[in-house]
């Protein structure tokens, strides 16, 4: 009933900083997992994260093309992370049929 098995995802993200740009690839690994697996989850483990991508995009802002400039910054971040799962198999568990 109880299965535990290895798999590994990709994940992306994007943000203001580098921390947000993995915090956000990071909470998308639930997500993922749940849509790959038709079993019930339990835990979800990290046990390995490697970077596929990691990119900086530098931006020029102008107010009226002249005033205040400044440069905006935004980085993306691909993942795949490996994640050790506990989950409950619905296929191995007896419902009983009331009438």
């Amino acid at each position: 009933m109880k299965e535990q098995f290895t798999t590994t995802v990709r994940v992306s993200g994007k943000g203001e900083a580098k921390a947000r740009a993995f915090a956000d690839a990071l909470n998308h690994v639930q997500a993922t997992v749940m849509k790959a697996s038709p079993h019930i989850l339990l835990r979800i483990e990290p046990q390995d994260v490697q970077v596929i991508h990691a990119r900086e995009a530098v931006r020029k802002e102008a107010f009226l093309f002249f005033f205040l400039r400044r440069e905006r910054r935004t980085y993306s971040v691909e993942l795949d992370v490996t994640v050790n799962v506990t989950a409950i198999n619905l296929d191995q568990v007896d419902f009983v049929t009331q009438r």
